[in-house]
């Protein structure tokens, strides 16, 4: 009795003494279900097994039983008709020459055996903008195709919801429109509207650190508040000319740079307080080709002066004394009487320690506005300050020369007419040698 495998071209061929007719052409072929029976793959097979291809159905494992091949295959050859069967292209199996190249079983089972490529993984929607998790940007709505986005320097128009952490909006800004890099709103959006096309909205989740910070915003924003804020970018123009900026256009933008540093300042931020200050004055001071009438020139010097005495205070809480102390002395070139700029040139020389200058500063002040407390103290705190500086000094230069204390004491009997011997002794010496001069010039004569 032979066995033959699951299915395979070897098995079959090692089994075509026991078929009545020629080998049919490929294709499924029906076995009897008497004849089956799971049987081992023999050792000696040429080829390797594959599994049938998809679409076929598998040929059944069978015996060869001795004594029955000619009744069997009588019973076949009555039951069987493949004329009916369809090509073998329409069940999916190749043709018989590709079939019966080397191998080519073997690589359609290996190609059938390998994993499908896994699908690359959806990119996240969220941007982390600063990579520290603090500062993230979701696109709710893309930009129109072939819309641009914003660089810095140009203006631009954007609408604005403010909300908390919990959902609680606490803002609505229908046309926000500032600066794009000069730090006319909260960092949240300085950072996050470049990264936007013309048309897009976006979701932006910032810390409080890129907000209002420790100090909120009263009363809607509490301190330390995170806020979520929902943007949409509407237009994004080039920025003014200074040059060609008319008196009143020059007033409005200084004083609306002006005001940024003043919320700034209020918030604690001195270096973005600083930085608006500093664009205002730009504004200010920038050469004009337009003219301008004598109240605009004033209006203009007004601002200015304003705006270097808030730059002075914010380079005081940097500690930038030497910016600070220049900044003051521009705004007294304008206006020597100015209150402000000399009571803070005062505090400056003060803590550059120049006591000797600052205390007659800061009597000028004083009397400008006596009932000024604040100069008050400070004046009395600087005084005392230098008596002690004067005093260390004092100190100094006695044990540079000396220490007065390892002299002699003086002797309790004597009074204060007393004259020390040293005096007399040296007194004596002098009227002797005139008196030997005198002889001497005499024997000459």
């Amino acid at each position: 009795m032979g066995t033959v495998g699951n299915g395979g071209r070897g098995d079959l061929r090692g089994v075509m003494g026991f078929l009545p007719h020629p080998f049919p052409p490929p294709g499924p072929v029906p076995i009897p279900s008497s004849m089956a029976s799971c049987a081992e793959p023999s050792a000696a097979d040429p080829e390797p097994t594959a599994p049938p291809p998809a679409g076929v159905p598998p040929l059944e494992d069978f015996e060869v039983l001795d004594g029955v091949e000619d009744a069997e295959g009588e019973e076949e050859e009555e039951e069987e008709d493949l004329s009916e069967l369809p090509p073998l292209e329409d069940v999916g199996q190749p043709p018989l020459e590709e079939a019966e190249q080397p191998g080519a079983l073997a690589r359609e089972f290996l190609a059938a055996m390998e994993p499908e490529p896994e699908p690359a993984p959806a990119p996240d929607e969220w941007l982390d903008i600063l990579g520290n998790g603090l500062l993230r940007k979701k696109t709710l709505v893309p930009g129109p195709p072939g819309s641009s986005r914003p660089t810095k320097g140009q203006v631009v128009t954007v609408r604005l919801q403010t909300s908390l952490e919990n959902g609680t909006r606490v803002q609505e800004e229908p046309e926000l429109v500032f600066t794009l890099g000069d730090c006319d709103v909260i960092q949240a959006l300085d950072l996050s509207v470049p990264l936007m096309d013309v048309g897009e909205t976006a979701m932006v989740t910032a810390d409080s650190k890129y907000c209002y910070g420790p100090q909120g915003r009263s009363p809607y924003i509490p301190p330390h508040a995170a806020l979520c804020l929902e943007v949409t970018l509407k237009t994004a123009v080039d920025g003014p000319d200074l040059e060609m900026l008319t008196g009143q256009e020059r007033v409005a933008l200084a004083n609306r740079k002006r005001e940024c540093g003043n919320a700034h300042y209020q918030r604690a931020d001195f270096v973005l307080a600083a930085n608006s200050y500093d664009l205002a004055i730009k504004a200010i001071t920038s050469s004009a080709k337009v003219d301008m009438t004598f109240e605009e020139e004033e209006q203009l010097l007004q601002l200015k002066v304003k705006c270097l005495n808030n730059l002075a205070a914010s380079q005081l809480k940097l500690d930038h004394y030497r910016a600070a102390l220049r900044s003051c002395s521009l705004v007294l070139e304008h206006q020597p009487d100015n209150i402000k700029a000399l009571f803070r040139k005062g505090k400056v020389l003060a803590q550059q320690g120049e006591y000797s200058e600052a205390i007659p500063i800061l009597r000028a002040a004083l009397k400008l506005e006596p009932s000024n407390k604040t100069i008050h103290a400070e004046l009395s705190k600087l005084v005392k300050k230098h008596a002690a500086q004067r005093s260390t000094e004092t100190a100094l230069y006695r044990k540079m020369l000396g220490n007065p204390s390892r002299l002699p004491a003086k002797c309790p009997g004597k009074g204060a007419w007393s004259i020390p011997w040293k005096w007399l002794f040296g007194a004596t010496a002098v009227a002797l040698g005139g008196v030997a001069l005198s002889v001497v010039i005499a024997a000459r004569n």
